[in-house]
């Protein structure tokens, strides 16, 4: 690894610690058109963006993703849901949610391969892919009301069904 790329990544890492002492946890937004990585280009990004947060596991709590929203939704969805489990509650996989951020409903599903996606939380808690942090997925129902497992949901391109997606 070259001097710069070392002087990127402990920059993120100190950014990153900074950010889950301070709030608890921190929020990866990877896709879309944003990329700060030296060499990196947005147009090299396949898929849908994607948002996970770095430090609900140290909450005892599995890091929550989400797929094809916003940045700005995605803080807004991850940033509420963060305070809730840090008020004590738990997001359980099946369990329908509703939040104040968005008018969509979400139910949580476990991911079986997390250890390809998450990359910064497993960098941050020093855990290897195999070793993964525990995700749910936060899976959301579309305009009519179907869930990206119904039929005719209307957008399966940006919801990967869990464990067939990695990063």
């Amino acid at each position: 690894m070259d001097a710069r790329m070392q002087a990127w990544i402990d920059q993120e890492d100190a950014h990153l610690t900074r950010m889950v002492r301070q709030y608890g946890w921190a929020i990866q937004y990877v896709g879309g058109e944003r990329c700060s990585a030296p060499g990196c280009c947005p147009s090299q990004n396949e898929g849908p963006p994607f948002a996970y947060t770095i430090g609900l596991f140290g909450l005892d709590h599995p890091e929550l993703l989400v797929f094809g929203v916003s940045e700005a939704l995605a803080g807004a969805l991850l940033n509420e849901l963060g305070g809730r489990i840090r008020a004590g509650e738990s997001l359980l996989p099946g369990r329908m949610i509703e939040v104040e951020a968005w008018d969509r409903r979400i139910i949580p599903e476990l991911v079986p391969n997390p250890g390809t996606i998450v990359l910064g939380a497993n960098r941050y808690y020093q855990r290897p892919p195999e070793v993964s942090v525990p995700v749910l997925q936060l899976s959301y129902d579309d305009e009519a009301g179907r869930f990206p497992w119904e039929p005719e949901y209307s957008q399966p391109e940006l919801q990967p069904r869990p464990g067939t997606f990695t990063a």
